[in-house]
């Protein structure tokens, strides 16, 4: 049965003061990709990735906190952020990328946190390589068929900024305007052309689903169906959160990731 974040007991492992952390940019090389990413702390490893139009900066307010307990890594996505070149995005050779971007970086196995079109990739990724995880974190990961097409998803998408008074309207579109719309347009195709259901039962890693109450473009209702389709994992749904939870907030997710690898 999901539960709600309210349910969750307090952490002290979430409260370290904004800033405290320093966060570094680096690049590696992996086969013709040049992959950016972010890393900060110390201890075993976090892998955060991002969503759909997004970048590593969208987990701006999780990066510190969760580097209190662990070394975080936040890598944009091939063709995002500031990973170059931009070419058609495909869903498989961003698992791949990914693969390889952890062996380049002498990470044989993590845990990994998604988001959105980033929960999508590390279900991928676990199913190909489940070595490679350790314990998985989804929030509001896309990865099931979102029954819609594109107008209507670009109306809920729009709506879905509402649901934060457009506060995060600035950052959604900067990180949009560097992916630029051959990856945008190839990646949201490749969203909605996969369908993980087949590749459900056979996850491995525990896994925690955090998913917002009011998420509008990947409903809730789809967060439950991967629930019951992953065995054993746990449903936490964060109340009066959208599809951004980690943005909207982010006490509350970094406090349920923590006391979640923690366990």
């Amino acid at each position: 049965m999901p539960t709600t974040a309210g349910s969750t007991p307090p952490s002290t492992s979430a409260r370290r003061p904004p800033g405290a952390v320093r966060v570094r940019s680096s690049h590696a090389c992996v086969g013709h990709t040049r992959v950016h990413y972010r890393v900060a702390g110390d201890g075993p490893p976090l892998v955060l990735v991002h969503g759909y139009g997004a970048a590593s900066s969208w987990w701006r307010h999780n990066m510190g906190p969760l580097a209190d307990q662990r070394r975080v890594y936040a890598p944009d996505l091939g063709g995002f952020g500031r990973s170059w070149p931009k070419h058609r995005f495909s869903l498989e050779r961003t698992v791949e990328c990914l693969d390889s971007w952890m062996q380049a970086l002498s990470l044989p196995c993590a845990d990994l946190c998604g988001h959105s079109l980033g929960g999508h990739v590390c279900l991928r990724l676990a199913a190909a390589h489940p070595e490679r995880v350790r314990k998985l974190v989804l929030a509001d990961a896309s990865g099931l068929p979102l029954q819609t097409s594109l107008l209507p998803l670009a109306w809920r998408s729009l709506r879905s900024q509402g649901h934060t008074r457009f506060r995060f309207a600035p950052i959604a579109l900067a990180t949009a305007l560097q992916a630029g719309p051959l990856v945008l347009w190839s990646a949201l195709h490749a969203l909605l052309a996969d369908d993980v259901h087949s590749v459900l039962s056979g996850i491995a890693a525990p896994t925690l689903l955090v998913w917002g109450e009011r998420d509008l473009l990947v409903p809730l209702e789809l967060g439950q169906a991967l629930h019951q389709a992953i065995q054993g994992s746990r449903l936490v749904v964060v109340p009066d959160a959208g599809h951004n939870v980690m943005f909207e907030r982010p006490e509350q997710f970094n406090r349920l990731v923590l006391d979640f690898l923690a366990e």
